[in-house]
């Protein structure tokens, strides 16, 4: 009895997988169709900082300023001999404290002696001692 009963849920379930279901319809996937947008820039362009420019609210809009004309003179070549040295800070082997705004460092860490270097404060040109 065990056996026969075993022999007809095999039969059953071997019945049962084998009909074949109907294969799922087929669909075709449309591309999205997105309204045109506009073409504007993106992302803006970066204002350069000033540091020692005027301080903007954080509200308020970028003022645009006209770019400066170009000089209409070339300026003249200073050789690198015309350039004053900046003035070592004791104690402090990367400071010089500037020849153009004296009471003011600045770090020259990297620089070879001799470099030029911009004045951050006047933006002249001094060389590293």
């Amino acid at each position: 009895m065990k056996f026969s009963l075993s022999l007809a849920l095999f039969a059953a379930f071997l019945l049962v997988s084998c009909s074949e279901e109907p294969p799922p319809p087929t669909t075709r996937h449309r591309p999205a169709k997105y309204p045109a947008t506009e073409t504007a820039e993106y992302p803006p362009p970066q204002q350069p900082f000033n540091p020692n420019g005027p301080v903007q609210p954080s509200g308020a809009p970028p003022v645009e300023t006209a770019p400066s004309p170009p000089p209409t003179a070339a300026p003249t070549k200073v050789a690198k001999g015309d350039y004053p040295y900046g003035i070592p800070v004791p104690g402090k082997p990367h400071l010089v404290e500037s020849p153009y705004s004296p009471g003011k460092y600045i770090d020259v860490e990297g620089f070879p002696p001799g470099t030029e270097v911009k004045d951050p404060y006047t933006d002249k040109i001094f060389l590293v001692p």
